[in-house]
């Protein structure tokens, strides 16, 4: 940046009113780097400017070549596709692939990976010992955490961050291992033993198989349907560009931690109610509902700022969320074989409302993929502190992809943002 009047090409102009210089910023395709902010200075030795965004609402921090979002206009792209022609004509893993690798696998790479994946799936009967040790009580999210960020003591080969061949190994590791540890997560909370994946048995159905089969002996066959509405599920879930626990795999995984502790602090992130939690949140919004003549007074209540309609707009999308078309359109199959969820009257007519109502459509309050996700999951038999669970199974591979990307960027530095301090000047002690 420099104090020069003439404008390059391709650049900004800012006048600093408190002091009259000019300024021009390089402009690189539609974005600024923010360091050039810091050259504009009130007086000689000041720091300098700083952008102020809490929530990183308009701070790109990284470049990608992963997942494309038009929030106005409702699009989802993983490297490229369009997700609902990948949910359609694509299975989750081969979408885990395409999001790792940057192009979707040949037949002999598809088996290769499907290979990979099934081989790692076993966890160490150490960890099993791990998990029990919760309590009875514990949440699952909680468990998966803790978990995850265990699983780092048992393979110190993984701090190899840097190493090509190290991290195709975490990769295939994560992937493989996060529904068995989701399913022993549930099985835990119920008093079920453990039971060991199968590998005759595709992702999803090997995932439903080891969290409902009542036990070693008995014989629990998956509906073909219910699989493949799962492994949808997983492909609409699978990344969302840099999200709060995507940003968190990136910003610790910016200081070449191993890539069980990053996904450990991206799981945390996604525990919270306002991110994996949501659709939890949906499901327990619509139990308190309850029926269809209760919700003109809960619509009161939410234009009266009185509550909040969970499942309801999205920070990134202003118009229909496109996940959240593909999710109705599934679940009435799953319903088909479940028996019809009581509260879709509830949500279908909430959904209306919000899709007529002048209040909804100004603010873009429209359904998102949690509204109608976490009903078919509790359909399925899931309870509702399992969903965080289940939306983090099929983010691994977004993480990793997101985390693969970072330790390879040469521009990536280790995160360390600024902050504007608002506390005391210097005083001393008496």
């Amino acid at each position: 940046m420099s104090s020069v009047n003439a404008m390059a090409p391709d650049s900004l102009s800012i006048q600093d009113q408190r002091t009259g210089k000019n300024y021009t910023v390089p402009v690189e395709g539609d974005h600024i780097r923010a360091a050039q902010l810091e050259q504009i200075v009130k007086t000689e030795g000041a720091p300098g400017l700083v952008s102020y965004d809490p929530g990183l609402i308009n701070t790109a921090i990284c470049k990608s070549t992963i997942t494309y979002i038009d929030g106005e206009k409702g699009i989802l792209r993983y490297r490229g596709y369009p997700i609902e022609e990948l949910a359609e004509k694509k299975s989750y893993l081969e979408v885990a692939y395409l999001l790792i690798h940057g192009e979707l696998p040949s037949p002999s790479d598809l088996a290769e990976w499907q290979h990979n994946i099934t081989f790692h799936t076993l966890i160490h009967e150490n960890l099993k010992v791990f998990m029990s040790g919760f309590r009875y009580d514990a949440h699952p999210m909680g468990i998966l955490v803790g978990t995850l960020g265990a699983l780092s003591t048992f393979y110190p080969d993984a701090k190899n961050v840097k190493d090509t061949a190290s991290r195709r190994l975490q990769i295939y590791r994560l992937i493989a291992k996060i529904p068995t540890i989701a399913a022993f997560a549930y099985r835990h909370s119920q008093g079920w033993a453990y039971i060991d994946p199968s590998n005759d048995l595709s992702y999803a159905e090997n995932f439903l198989s080891i969290t409902f089969r009542p036990s070693i002996s008995s014989r629990y066959e998956v509906h073909p349907e219910l699989a493949r509405a799962l492994d949808v599920l997983f492909v609409l879930h699978a990344d969302h560009e840099q999200n709060c626990s995507t940003s968190a795999m990136r910003a610790v995984g910016s200081s070449l931690a191993d890539p069980f502790s990053c996904a450990a602090a991206a799981a945390a992130a996604l525990y919270g109610p306002l991110h994996g939690g949501a659709n939890e949140a949906v499901v327990r919004m619509l139990e308190e509902i309850g029926s269809v003549d209760k919700i003109p007074a809960i619509i009161q209540e939410v234009k009266a700022g009185k509550r909040r309609l969970m499942g309801f707009g999205h920070r990134v999308y202003r118009n229909y969320d496109p996940r959240a078309k593909i999710i109705k359109r599934m679940a009435d199959k799953v319903f088909e074989i479940t028996g019809m969820n009581p509260l879709l009257h509830v949500a279908l007519e909430l959904e209306r409302i919000a899709l007529s109502d002048e209040y909804f459509i100004s603010r873009h309050l429209y359904p998102n993929v949690d509204f109608y996700s976490g009903i078919i999951y509790q359909s399925m038999g899931f309870p509702t502190d399992m969903f965080p669970v289940l939306f983090a199974i099929p983010r691994m591979s977004g993480w990793l992809a997101q985390w693969q990307e970072g330790v390879t960027d040469p521009e990536q530095r280790i995160v360390r943002p600024k902050q504007v301090y608002l506390g005391p000047g210097e005083r001393h002690l008496p």
